[in-house]
């Protein structure tokens, strides 16, 4: 069951980084490192209601930030709608708990939050080294819109757009 996060969660959630961010390196990932995503970021999305995790048997299994706030980044790309869109920031799955489609179920949400704010697309972005995002997302009809570069990771980020019917 996907539910709003709250502060109880923490440790769980910062598990899951630590799993996800050692997994990352395995695979020469450096988009998530030991400073970030921290604790802080995760208490602020909890306290603002954008961090959403996937319990399942009274266990963390997953985690999604969503919002409608876009990196400055963006202006300089062409999206297909030029209106405020639901931004994923932050998944995550538990690395033991992976391939059971906990991914797809998150990304599902997601469209779900965004039918709800009446939001007609979703926008988000992964390092270039992240396979396993950039498979997620255009399994679920992502497309690419481009990419962006952020100061302080050395290669680019792809940015993806997914529209979503709704009706107005």
């Amino acid at each position: 069951m996907i539910r709003k996060a709250n502060t109880e969660d923490i440790k769980e959630i910062m598990g899951i980084i630590k799993d996800t961010v050692k997994e990352m390196k395995l695979y020469n990932n450096t988009q998530w490192d030991e400073n970030y995503p921290n604790e802080s970021d995760f208490i602020k999305d909890i306290n603002r209601q954008e961090l959403y995790v996937d319990a399942r048997d009274e266990e963390l299994v997953g985690l999604i930030c969503l919002n409608k706030v876009e990196a400055p980044e963006y202006k300089s790309l062409e999206w297909e709608i030029d209106e405020d869109a639901l931004v994923i920031h932050r998944v995550a799955v538990k690395s033991s708990k992976r391939n059971l489609g906990i991914g797809s179920n998150l990304m599902k949400f997601a469209e779900k939050i965004s039918v709800e704010q009446g939001l007609r697309h979703i926008k988000t972005d992964t390092y270039l080294l992240n396979e396993k995002m950039d498979y997620l997302f255009k399994k679920h009809g992502y497309k690419t819109i481009g990419q962006v570069r952020f100061e302080d990771k050395e290669k680019p980020f792809n940015c993806y757009e997914k529209l979503i019917n709704i009706e107005l």
